[in-house]
């Protein structure tokens, strides 16, 4: 979902700073973590642009054309089919490489480059890894370079153009800088200074890492719906596939059968209300209300799972309902205490991790969660103008069927809320058997405030 680059001088210790942002990645619920580089030793472009840096030979706007065509080619084949799976991907140097070396360096202008590389990922996150020039060379001497340049180096490997292009990343990273669009959309971290242990350089990329994904932050290049209705299907999927054994008793809700259990929605949200007590819910340390992201995105996915433990539970959450370890330690401590969850005897040898799964009985207000996340923020907003009042007309007002704004058009952010909803039952199924998916908002409204049918009653 999310792309990460290094960047830095040469010398500067990005390789090391990748492999090490790699490991840190693997404790946060992204399916895969990818490492990639630019410009592409491997591909025709990019061997094409690591000749023009040895040889010296090309013009800045010849070398700015190649890094940005290379560029643009990896951008669309490579990187972005796995942000749209929601994976996260490092890239060891970038886009902003390519405004120092050529902008700056090469005389060209950072605006030109920009506008040249507009075409390309945006990155996320830019962590900056910064280094005394002067040590940068000693490392560059006794680095790999040498060996694969048959003892030639890129022509800006001088102490004086490395001073230069620290200088610049200095300027073009500042928070007083303007980044000419797009790329003026990517969150800077650094300059994280790299002239001490790997010990002191991992403690730092870990808190660069860590206030980035924690702040949950809208990704540059995909639509975190559609990163995260793959992930959901993934969870359809996974259940789907789930057998009982021989003689195992039948399940009591299940995807396929009818996962609201014969209720219409709204009262499975005012069954939820009842349970959660407002008091007790503060002293406890989780939101007052049960509106809140970490609550649907924890009960919502142990909605398809079974017995579990924090660690796998995490990592069933995906990149775009990701929860911090702490808050999902709290939350699952809270839904036990209101009989949400229920602990399990774990039956693997030596594990010391306490099991947990959904009690049957809110499996329903679990994936209906998940089927409403994209909705999430507007059913909040609407429960703080009326904290009283019955769910059942809730949805007819925030669509403006009905209430203060009614007849109005829906605001675009809004219509595709909607519309996603709609696409997330076409994958979940209604929850009635025998009743189809709602296709529009008025079929939704009346799945919402309406009971099943009596010849679609679930047994």
């Amino acid at each position: 979902m999310y792309l990460i680059s290094v960047e830095g001088g040469d010398g500067s210790g990005k390789g090391e700073a990748v492999r090490i942002l790699r490991e840190l990645a693997r404790s946060y619920p992204f399916p895969e973590v990818h490492l990639t580089h630019e410009p592409r030793r491997h591909s025709q472009i990019g061997a094409l642009a690591m000749q023009a840096v040895k040889s010296g030979d090309k013009s800045s706007l010849e070398e700015a054309g190649l890094f940005a065509a290379d560029r643009i080619d990896h951008s669309h084949t490579w990187i972005r089919p796995r942000l749209e799976r929601g994976d996260l991907v490092i890239s060891d140097r970038n886009v902003h490489s390519s405004l120092i070396y050529q902008g700056i360096i090469g005389k060209l202008g950072v605006e030109k480059v920009a506008a040249m590389n507009a075409g390309a990922m945006v990155p996320d996150l830019v962590i900056w890894i910064d280094c005394d020039p002067e040590l940068a060379m000693k490392r560059i001497k006794r680095g790999t370079l040498r060996s694969e340049s048959k003892g030639r180096g890129e022509y800006f490997e001088t102490l004086e153009i490395q001073t230069e292009i620290r200088r610049g990343f200095g300027e073009i990273l500042s928070p007083d800088y303007s980044m000419p669009a797009p790329f003026d959309r990517c969150a800077i971290a650094g300059p994280i200074v790299n002239e001490g242990s790997k010990k002191e350089l991992r403690a730092a990329l870990s808190g660069a890492l860590r206030g980035f994904l924690n702040r949950h932050p809208p990704a540059n290049n995909v639509d975190q719906e559609i990163v995260d209705r793959h992930h959901l299907a993934t969870l359809v999927t996974g259940m789907a596939k789930q057998k009982r054994l021989p003689g195992a008793p039948r399940q009591s809700t299940s995807l396929i059968e009818g996962w609201l259990a014969g209720s219409a929605p709204y009262v499975i949200m005012e069954n939820a209300d009842k349970s959660w007590d407002l008091k007790s819910a503060r002293a406890a340390d989780v939101p007052g209300r049960p509106l809140a992201h970490p609550v649907w995105s924890i009960l919502g996915t142990l909605s398809f799972i079974g017995a579990t433990e924090i660690s796998r539970l995490r990592e069933h959450l995906g990149p775009v309902r990701s929860v911090t370890q702490r808050h999902t330690q709290r939350m699952i401590k809270w839904f036990d205490a209101i009989e949400w969850t229920q602990r399990q005897q774990a039956h693997v040898p030596f594990s010391d991790a306490p099991l947990f799964k959904i009690r049957d009985g809110w499996v329903a207000l679990g994936r209906l969660w998940l089927a409403l996340w994209p909705l999430l923020g507007e059913l909040s907003s609407w429960r703080r103008r009326y904290p009283s009042a019955g769910w059942k007309k809730s949805l007819s007002e925030i669509v403006q069927k009905t209430g203060p704004n009614a007849g109005k058009k829906l605001s675009s952010a809004l219509q595709r809320a909607v519309d996603a909803t709609l696409d997330r039952l076409k994958l979940l199924t209604s929850g009635h058997i025998g009743c189809p998916a709602p296709t529009n908002v008025d079929e939704l409204l009346v799945w919402w405030s309406t009971e099943p049918p009596a010849e679609s009653d679930e047994k």
